[in-house]
């Protein structure tokens, strides 16, 4: 990995899931091939899924890090397996397609324990090797508003959403409009219907990896949960 690369950790739909081909379809861009794929014909749909296209489909347990000093690329997969060796499989809840502060992605329908803890876990587990955040990545992250509690998380974490403030969505557009969102929003729902209808299990966490500034994240390892029990808060 180079200077500029990061990594991230996120929960990621398996190939053979539904859901990765549906949402694989809709941002328009395999996160495994990094190739671009064809978007479903709804008018505008490019321009509203450019921002979480880079990204990747997924949802976020460990946010995007450059590597600390002295930390190495295969340094980060092995802790990231051994995290996950203690970590059991589990049911992930159904999911629906939610408002979110004018973005829309997919939510959980009912709190999920083991899901945050998971998160919790990589924040915390894999926090030795996250290079610590620059000013200019404190400043951009405080220029949006910031609560006292999510303020300390960022000082802390490097990202204001983690612990109390984590909350599990997997973005779909980018911020809309009140009519873009009157348009989309059903659009979505119609659209992700049936992936989203079928049963599912974490099993797995992924690593992101974005090579360069600006360049598009994709998966690098595909990392099972490999214990006996879920970690519950």
């Amino acid at each position: 990995m180079g200077p500029d690369a990061r990594v991230a950790v996120y929960y990621a739909p398996r190939m053979d899931d539904p859901l990765f081909t549906a949402s694989t379809t809709w941002l328009g861009r395999n996160p495994v091939s990094g190739k671009a794929v064809a978007q479903p014909a709804i008018p505008g749909i490019e321009g509203v899924t450019a921002e979480p296209r880079v990204y990747g489909f997924h949802a976020t347990l460990k946010p995007p890090m450059r590597l600390a000093e002295g930390r190495s690329w295969p340094d980060m997969v092995s802790a990231a397996r051994d995290l996950a060796r203690v970590i059991a499989p589990f049911e992930l809840p159904p999911l629906h397609v939610a408002n979110l502060h004018g973005f829309l992605a997919l939510r959980e329908t009912v709190p999920c324990p083991p899901l945050r803890a998971l998160a919790d876990a990589c924040v915390e587990q894999l926090d030795p090797y996250r290079s610590p955040s620059t000013e200019a990545d404190l400043a951009r992250r405080r220029h949006s508003g910031l609560s006292a509690e999510q303020d300390e998380m960022l000082g802390r974490w490097g990202y204001p959403y983690v612990f109390r403030t984590w909350f599990f969505h997997m973005t779909l557009t980018r911020r809309l409009s009140d009519d873009e969102r009157a348009i989309y929003l059903p659009e979505a729902q119609q659209y992700f219907a049936h992936a989203i209808a079928e049963t599912r299990r974490v099993e797995d966490i992924c690593l992101f990896v974005q090579a360069t500034v600006g360049a598009p994240f994709n998966i690098a390892e595909r990392i099972p949960l490999s214990g006996q029990r879920s970690q519950h808060l």
